[in-house]
């Protein structure tokens, strides 16, 4: 006589019940019923059973979603459940092996000349990014309407969203995907991706952002104006939110910052900014393309859709306080890696400068015309530019500061980038020479001659014999 095989009754995994209620309506002899205690784990309510009618049909099983909060369960003689994993478990599949990307030569071109967010939709390009996600908004639509252009002959995908916030939550798909995605925004389209930006980077994700720079409060105007940098380095959203930001000051820069942006973005599973203002975006320059354009690779972390990869997830929902606080460490951690190692400036002229000029953007244009002219007349000048905002370049800046008989932050702005100044250096524990400043507002630029005016009213103010 053959021997009767058991069939397995069903207990509840708390950690994969969502109550959903289809093991409630498959049941006919009502052995199940909706939860009342909320699983801290989870947040949500679990299914009770109870098993005094249960004939072991199976039906609850099947109609359990994946990943199946009821298990089968035989019992022992003593009453002690054995949970059968295997009848419902998945083959396991090994960790999946990331394929690198791969550098491609480039042929020998002229230079262009370009607007400055052409030069960031090309460099994107280059970089290997085939996904763009974006809402119009001037000054950065032009690079938006390239990469309409561009991305479907080069078997890509350009969609227009129909806000900046689906925008950015787009991004973050394609950042889970593995994928080189970006998106060109302004001023107010940028604060609408905040929630967006702060989810990426909770969740470790790449993508790029584009951030025009334009007038503000509020709507604004559409003139340049340096109005976002404060947002960018220091408020990506509530918690532990950090990203890198990178400030380019010509067309060449759009390009190349950009292309700095992916690699940076991948190697740091973490958004990165650049950020420009309308000036730097609108302006015509010459533009050298690289000898080289990247083709992008496979991250092992990726979730592709495919088998391989089935076992990722990509989540920055941490419920316990012992978790999250172990999340909010590792990003730190990973934070003070950047601090480290990614902090970039350009100096210009600082070597014996008695007057060093702080700045960036198209207002550092300004100020290397400025310098020039202040040379020409005997006073050693020079220009700082950071081109990381976040992290500020304080080791750069540190050996210029005994030298340096007045510092002057030339900015579109209230203070935004000398608060970044002032922050790092007071974190290094710097001593520092008199801060003065030059601010402008609205989308106005501070021009050459306003520079030069207030080093020369800075040097007489001095007293005799402080610059040699």
């Amino acid at each position: 006589m053959a021997a009767t095989v058991e069939r397995p009754k069903p207990i509840v995994v708390p950690d994969y019940c969502k109550g959903c209620g289809r093991c409630i309506d498959a049941c006919e002899h009502h052995c199940i019923e909706p939860g009342s205690d909320i699983d801290p784990a989870t947040g949500l309510v679990p299914v009770r059973i109870h098993l005094e009618h249960c004939t072991a049909c199976g039906l609850c099983f099947d109609a359990c979603p994946e990943p199946y909060g009821l298990r089968p369960a035989f019992f022992d003689a003593v009453g002690a459940e054995r949970v059968a994993f295997a009848p419902r478990d998945r083959v396991a599949t090994p960790t999946p092996e990331p394929i690198p990307d791969a550098v491609v030569e480039l042929p020998a071109s002229q230079p262009l000349v370009i607007k400055g967010m052409y030069a960031s939709a090309i460099g994107a390009i280059l970089a290997g990014c085939r996904y763009f996600f974006g809402y119009p908004i001037t000054p950065s639509t032009e690079g938006a309407e390239l990469m309409a252009r561009l991305l479907p002959r080069l078997d890509g995908q350009f969609l227009q969203a129909v806000s900046e916030v689906a925008a950015i939550n787009m991004m973050y798909g394609a950042g889970a995907a593995g994928v080189r995605a970006t998106t060109f925004t302004s001023s107010p389209g940028f604060s609408l991706m905040l929630e967006g930006l702060s989810y990426m980077i909770g969740a470790k994700l790449p993508g790029v952002v584009v951030n025009v720079m334009r007038g503000g409060p509020g709507l604004g105007n559409i003139a340049p104006e340096q109005s976002d940098i404060k947002l960018a380095c220091r408020g990506l959203g509530h918690g532990n939110t950090r990203a890198i930001v990178l400030a380019p000051s010509t067309p060449q820069e759009m390009l190349d910052l950009t292309m700095l942006a992916f690699d940076l973005s991948f190697n740091y599973r973490n958004p990165v900014i650049v950020l420009a203002d309308g000036y730097v975006a609108q302006m015509t320059g010459r533009v050298t393309l690289p000898r080289t354009m990247v083709q992008p690779g496979v991250p092992a972390w990726a979730v592709t859709g495919d088998e391989a990869h089935r076992r990722n997830l990509i989540s920055s929902i941490f419920l316990s306080e012992t978790e999250l606080e172990a999340e909010n460490l590792g990003l730190l951690a990973k934070y003070a890696r950047i601090a480290d190692a990614e902090p970039r400036a350009d100096l210009f002229q600082c070597d014996e400068a008695d007057i060093l000029l702080v700045a960036c953007n198209t207002p550092a244009r300004m100020v290397k015309g400025a310098v020039r002219t202040l040379r020409a007349r005997g006073i050693r000048a020079g220009l700082f530019r950071p081109l990381t905002l976040w992290p500020f370049p304080i080791r750069a800046l540190a050996p210029l500061l005994p030298r340096a008989q007045q510092v002057i932050v030339v900015e579109a702005s209230a203070g935004q980038l000398e608060d970044e100044m002032r922050l790092a250096i007071s974190r290094a524990d710097l001593a520092t020479p008199p801060i003065a400043r030059i601010n402008r507002h609205g989308g106005v630029l501070p021009s050459h001659d306003e520079i030069v005016s207030c080093v020369v009213g800075a040097t007489q103010a001095l007293p005799v014999g402080a610059i040699a």
